[in-house]
């Protein structure tokens, strides 16, 4: 089988192009490379002895992705492109919405005409606004806090819209908590651009000695320590989970929701004492104003993606922390 994945070099893509070559799927990627570098072709193949196909695009320009269509077939796509900073998108609402919203229907489109309407999508926890209880399962009701949240709810209903006139359509929509850790390689982890927007790559940089502490956004929220609460999973568990859905999306037709998470609620300090005890290194850190679009608490219910894909997460917290810090301190010169 022929899988295409969009946003491929990215963290969680490159994770996935990795655990499909693993599983013997077939490859090709494209990707803008806006948040990423090319040299995550190269850190793939050295990882899993297998070539994937690469294309430079953007879904911004539809002309750009056609080529991939035109050479090749393929049995399903899994959308991972797109821009994902919570901050950024309550300060570029306009941008957030031209390049995951219009992006995507662009890469549908093409979809549409190439007769290939089998669909992934990287949904996210941002859906479900700011939860009354937790854990979360899938049937929660839907909002959203921030422009990046709306864009992934809107997608989940357009996608969804898809399959009710065509009933060729199959949609799985994941939408997954805080992926954090990396490969045990070393090779393939997060590495954004500029200055970090999610805790772990932040916490790396105070570690390296790039940044002199690292900032908690908030200290008054109703936890158990007043910092954010969130469910941080292993990438390579999140980058497995979506090997299993390709089967489900595959196999049926119409839409299937899953959460993809630990079901394990982090606090941001819960981490920091976590990655210190893991790896021996001192973590000095300031308490910051809240950051817009946060919310308290937020972890899931991953019950109905373990009964239906066969997948939950194996990995601890202690793992994620321990591979983080060794990708972190292979990479630190780059």
């Amino acid at each position: 089988m022929k899988i295409l994945v969009t946003g491929g070099t990215g963290y969680i893509g490159s994770h996935t192009c990795v655990e499909l070559l693993n599983r013997g799927y077939e490859v090709v990627v494209f990707d803008n490379l806006y948040n990423s570098k090319i040299d995550v072709v190269d850190k793939i193949k050295k990882i899993t002895g297998k070539e994937i196909t690469f294309y430079k695009a953007d879904m911004r320009d539809k002309e750009s992705m056609r080529p991939v269509f035109e050479e090749h077939t393929f049995d399903a796509v899994i959308h991972f492109a797109g821009l994902k900073a919570v901050g950024e998108s309550v300060e570029k609402p306009l941008l957030y919405y031209q390049n995951n919203i219009t992006g995507t229907l662009n890469l549908c489109e093409l979809m549409n005409e190439y007769q290939c309407k089998k669909i992934i999508f990287s949904s996210s926890a941002t859906v479900y606004g700011s939860p009354k209880t937790v854990p979360i399962t899938e049937d929660f009701p839907l909002s959203t806090t921030n422009p990046y949240g709306s864009t992934k709810l809107m997608l989940e209903g357009i996608l969804s819209d898809f399959c009710v006139p065509d009933e060729e359509w199959s949609v799985v929509l994941l939408r997954y908590f805080n992926p954090i850790g990396a490969h045990e390689s070393g090779l393939l982890g997060e590495s954004p651009n500029g200055i970090p927007n999610n805790l772990m790559p932040y916490i790396m940089q105070v570690a390296v000695g790039k940044l002199p502490e690292l900032g908690v956004f908030g200290n008054d929220y109703d936890t158990p320590d007043g910092t954010g609460v969130r469910d941080y999973i292993h990438v390579v568990d999140l980058a497995k989970g979506h090997v299993n859905a390709v089967q489900k999306v595959t196999g049926t037709t119409g839409v299937n929701i899953y959460n993809l998470g630990t079901g394990n609620g982090y606090s941001v300090l819960d981490i920091v004492k976590a990655f210190e005890e893991a790896n021996g290194v001192k973590i000095p850190y300031s308490i910051k104003p809240r950051r817009a679009g946060d919310i308290a608490e937020c972890y899931a219910n991953p019950k109905k993606a373990k009964e239906e894909l066969g997948w939950e997460a194996q990995y601890d917290l202690r793992r994620m922390c321990e591979d983080s810090w060794r990708f972190a301190k292979m990479n630190q010169g780059q």
